[in-house]
C-alpha cells in the first residue's frame, strides 16, 4: 500500500486527522509520494473518489498521481478521483452547464484583442509618454485578472501605473469591448475559467470532502479566491516557499506564508528527508537559499550519504568559450545524454550552448521554446479545422487571415463580420450564398474622441481589379470583393478559402480533412509564408537552402499531424485531443536544455548551470520590472536542486561581441565559489541602497 512505502514524516502528514494541514515539501523531499499517500488514507477512511478533488500545476502530474492510485486500488476507482490543473477542473465543471464554451488560447484571444485595440487612437491624448502596445496591455489585463480582488481595470491601472493615468480609461474601453465579444462568441480563456467557475461554486455545493493542492506555493490570488469559493471541509496543500517561481504571473508566496494565520487551527508538517541530491550539491543550495528570510523552519537531511562529487565552479574569459566547452564536456562525460541538464535564465544562452552542441553532433532538445502544437503550421491546420466545426470561430478566422500581407486583426474582423452579415449569421452562407441586397456589409463604428474611437473606413471599391485573377464568377459577384483595402495577395487568399471549403463539405474523417487542409493552395501559400520568413537574411534577401529545409519540416509535422488524427472518427473529439491535450507533450531527444522555470518539478544525474554572472543570473533588468533577489535566489535554489549526482556552475568573465565585462553572480559568493571581493560588497552595498 501506499502508507507502507512512506518514512515517518510523510506518514504523519498523509495520516493527519487536522482538517487543514500545510505540508512544506522541500525539493526531493517526497511529496508526489505524500499526496498519494494522503488519498490512500482517505480511500480507506470511506471517502468516495469523487469526493476527492487534486489540483496540480500540470495535468502530467495529475495523471502520474491517479496512475499511482491506479496501481493499488485499480484503474475504475483512480479514474473517479476529479484530478487536474485549476483550468482542467474548472474547464469540465463549465462544460456541464453550457456545452457551448468554446475555450481559446492566450495567442488566440491575443488576436481579437489586438483587433480591438488597433482601431483606437491615442495621439489626441498628447503625453509624454506612448501607450501601451496591444499584445503587451493583453498580459497587464491577464495579469489584473489575476491578482486583483478589488478595483476595477481602470483604477488598477490608475494606481499601479500612474504615468499611464491619461490612457486609462481608453484601455478600459478596450477591456470593456474585449469582453463583450468574447461573450457574444462564446469564448472564454484560462482566467475566465477560474472566474466562471469561482461564481459557480458559490452558489452550488460541489460534493469534495478534501482538496489537495500541489504546488500550493505557486497559486495566485485568482486560484486562493477559487479555493475560498470551494470551500472544502478538509484541506490537503503541498508546497515549498523556497521553490515559488512565478511571481511575474501572479502568484503569489504570501499566501502559502499565511496559511497558518489564515488557519489558526492548521497543521504545519515539514518533510526534511531529500532522496535526490547528493550532500555537496544541496549544502550548496542550503547555503545561499537561507540568505532569503524563512517563512517556516526547516533543515534538510540527506539520505544518500556515499563519497559525492563536489560542486564544481566552471570560469570562462570569454562567454562563448564557456558555451563551446560546456558542449565539450557534455560531449566526453560517461553520463547518458538524456540525463544531462544545461540549466539557464535567459533564452540567449541557450542559443549558443544549442550551437556549440550541433556543432559537435551531439543531438538536444529545448523546453520552453515552441512546441509542435505552438508552431504556426500546425496552428493554421487546427485553425482551419476549428471553422470547420465551429464556421462561429473568429479567433480562427482572424489568424488565419493575418498571414497575408496588409490585412491585420482589425481588417480580418471587419471581414469575418461582413461575411456574417452577408449570410445572416453564417459566414460560410456570406461566403457561397451572400445577400446580394446588402450594398455594404461592413459594420460602422460609433465615433468617440475621448475613447480613442476614430472613423478611418473609405467608400467601397471596385472588383474590376481583380478581374484577371481567374476567380470563379460566383465568387466575384460577392461584395466582400468592394473591401477597399483588399489587395490582390488578399483576394487570391479569400479565393483559395473559399475553394478549399468548398472541397471539404461533408467529409467525415479526420484524417481526410487534416490531408485536404495541407494540400490546399491556401496552405502551400502559408507555407511559403512561413519558411520565406524563416529563412530571411538581415539584409532582407531569402536562403534559399534554409527556406527549403524550412518547407521540408513543416511537411514533416503535417505527416505527424495526419497520424495523430488516424485514431479519430469525430471531429470534436480530434479537436479538442490536439487543443486541450498538447501543452504536455514534448518532443526531441538527447541533452535537455531548460530555462529554470521549465525545469521546475524535474530531476538529471547531471547538470550544467550557465551564465552565472551578475546581471544574468540574478536578472537585474526584470529585477527592476517588478521582480526581486529573493525570486532570482529561488530561481538558482530550484535550478541547483535538479542535479542528483554532478552539478557545474559556470560563468564568463567578458562578451567579445557586446564588449561588456562581467562579475560573478553575487549567489557564486554567497555559495562559497568565489572570494568575497570589494566587487563583492559593492554589489551588496548597491542592493541596500535599493531597498532603503
Amino acid at each position: 500500500m501506499p502508507l507502507s512505502r512512506l518514512n515517518e514524516e510523510q506518514y504523519l502528514a498523509a495520516t493527519s486527522s487536522s482538517e487543514q494541514n500545510l505540508i512544506i515539501a522541500s525539493a526531493g523531499t517526497g511529496k508526489t509520494s505524500t499526496i498519494v499517500g494522503r488519498i490512500a488514507y482517505l480511500l480507506n477512511k470511506g471517502i468516495k473518489p469523487a469526493e476527492i478533488l487534486l489540483l496540480t500545476f500540470t495535468n502530467k502530474s495529475a495523471a502520474e498521481m491517479v496512475q499511482r492510485v491506479a496501481d493499488f486500488f485499480g484503474k475504475e476507482v483512480a479514474s473517479k478521483i476529479d484530478a487536474g490543473t485549476f483550468h482542467a477542473v474548472s474547464y469540465r465543471w463549465l462544460k456541464k452547464d453550457d456545452k457551448r464554451v468554446v475555450l481559446k488560447q492566450q495567442r488566440e484571444l491575443k488576436t481579437l484583442f489586438r483587433s480591438v485595440y488597433e482601431k483606437r487612437s491615442f495621439g489626441h491624448i498628447g503625453a509624454e509618454i506612448s501607450p501601451y502596445g496591444g499584445n503587451y496591455l493583453y498580459d497587464v489585463y491577464s495579469f489584473y485578472q489575476n491578482t486583483e480582488l478589488n478595483s476595477n481595470f481602470e483604477e488598477w491601472v490608475e494606481n499601479k501605473y500612474p504615468e499611464h493615468e491619461l490612457f486609462a480609461m481608453i484601455y478600459a474601453d478596450i477591456v470593456d469591448e474585449f469582453e463583450a465579444l468574447k461573450k457574444e462568441y462564446g469564448f472564454v480563456n484560462f482566467n475566465d475559467l477560474l472566474l466562471n467557475f469561482r461564481s459557480m461554486c458559490k452558489t452550488r455545493e460541489l460534493g469534495y470532502k478534501e482538496v489537495l493542492i500541489d504546488e500550493y506555493q505557486d497559486t495566485n490570488a485568482l486560484q486562493g479566491t477559487l479555493i475560498d469559493a470551494i470551500n472544502p471541509p478538509s484541506l490537503f496543500c503541498v508546497g515549498d516557499y523556497d521553490q515559488s517561481i512565478y511571481a511575474f504571473n501572479g502568484a503569489d508566496i504570501s499566501i502559502i506564508g499565511t496559511f497558518s494565520t489564515k488557519f489558526p487551527d492548521a497543521k504545519v508538517h515539514t518533510l526534511t528527508k531529500n532522496y535526490r541530491s547528493t550532500v555537496p550539491i544541496l549544502s550548496l543550495a542550503t547555503k545561499v537559499i537561507e540568505h532569503n528570510e524563512r517563512i517556516y523552519p526547516k533543515k534538510l537531511e540527506v539520505t544518500r550519504t556515499y563519497d559525492a562529487h563536489p560542486p564544481r565552479l566552471l570560469a570562462y574569459d570569454e562567454l562563448f568559450d564557456q558555451y563551446h566547452d560546456i558542449a565539450y564536456k557534455i560531449n566526453n562525460t560517461q553520463t547518458p545524454k538524456e540525463e544531462i541538464a544545461v540549466i539557464f535564465r535567459n533564452n540567449s544562452s541557450a542559443d549558443g550552448i544549442e550551437v556549440g552542441l550541433r556543432e559537435l553532433g551531439i543531438t538536444c532538445k529545448r523546453k520552453g521554446g515552441t512546441s509542435f502544437f505552438d508552431s504556426r503550421e500546425v496552428k493554421a491546420v487546427l485553425d482551419f479545422y476549428t471553422l470547420l466545426v465551429n464556421e462561429s470561430d473568429m479567433m480562427s478566422f482572424i489568424h488565419l487571415f493575418e498571414f497575408v500581407r496588409g490585412i491585420g486583426s482589425a481588417m480580418a474582423k471587419e471581414i469575418f463580420i461582413a461575411l456574417k452579415t452577408l449570410g445572416h449569421g453564417s459566414i460560410f452562407y456570406g461566403l457561397y450564398a451572400p445577400d446580394e441586397s446588402i450594398k455594404n456589409p461592413f459594420e460602422k463604428r460609433k465615433l468617440n474622441q475621448q475613447l480613442g474611437l476614430f472613423d478611418d473606413f473609405l467608400e467601397l471599391g471596385s472588383v474590376g481589379k481583380f478581374a484577371k485573377l481567374g476567380f470563379e464568377d460566383k465568387f466575384m459577384r460577392n461584395p466582400i470583393l468592394k473591401h477597399p483595402k483588399l489587395t490582390k495577395d488578399s483576394a487570391t487568399f479569400l479565393h483559395d478559402f473559399y475553394l478549399l471549403f468548398r472541397d471539404l463539405k461533408g467529409i467525415k474523417q479526420p484524417r481526410i480533412i487534416v490531408t485536404k487542409i495541407t494540400s490546399s493552395a491556401i496552405y502551400k501559400y502559408i507555407g511559403e509564408i512561413l519558411s520565406s520568413k524563416r529563412a530571411m537574411l538581415k539584409d532582407g534577401t531569402v536562403d534559399e537552402k534554409q527556406k527549403a529545409d524550412s518547407l521540408s519540416k513543416i511537411a514533416r509535422k503535417m505527416v505527424l499531424l495526419e497520424e495523430l488524427s488516424k485514431p479519430y472518427s469525430e471531429h470534436e473529439r480530434f479537436l479538442n485531443a490536439m487543443i486541450l491535450g498538447s501543452s504536455d507533450l514534448t518532443q526531441g531527444e538527447g541533452v535537455n536544455l531548460l530555462s529554470v522555470h521549465a525545469s521546475k518539478g524535474l530531476e538529471y544525474k547531471e547538470v550544467y548551470i550557465v551564465d552565472l554572472m551578475d546581471g544574468r543570473f540574478p536578472n537585474r533588468k526584470l529585477m527592476q520590472r517588478g521582480g526581486s533577489l529573493d525570486e532570482e535566489r529561488r530561481l538558482f535554489y530550484v535550478a541547483v536542486t535538479r542535479a542528483k549526482d554532478i552539478l557545474y556552475l559556470a560563468y564568463a568573465k567578458y562578451d567579445k561581441i557586446k564588449k561588456i565585462n562581467f562579475l560573478p553572480s553575487q549567489f557564486l559568493y554567497e555559495a562559497g565559489l568565489v572570494p568575497k571581493d570589494e566587487a563583492y560588497r559593492a554589489m551588496v552595498l548597491k542592493e541596500e541602497e535599493k531597498e532603503e
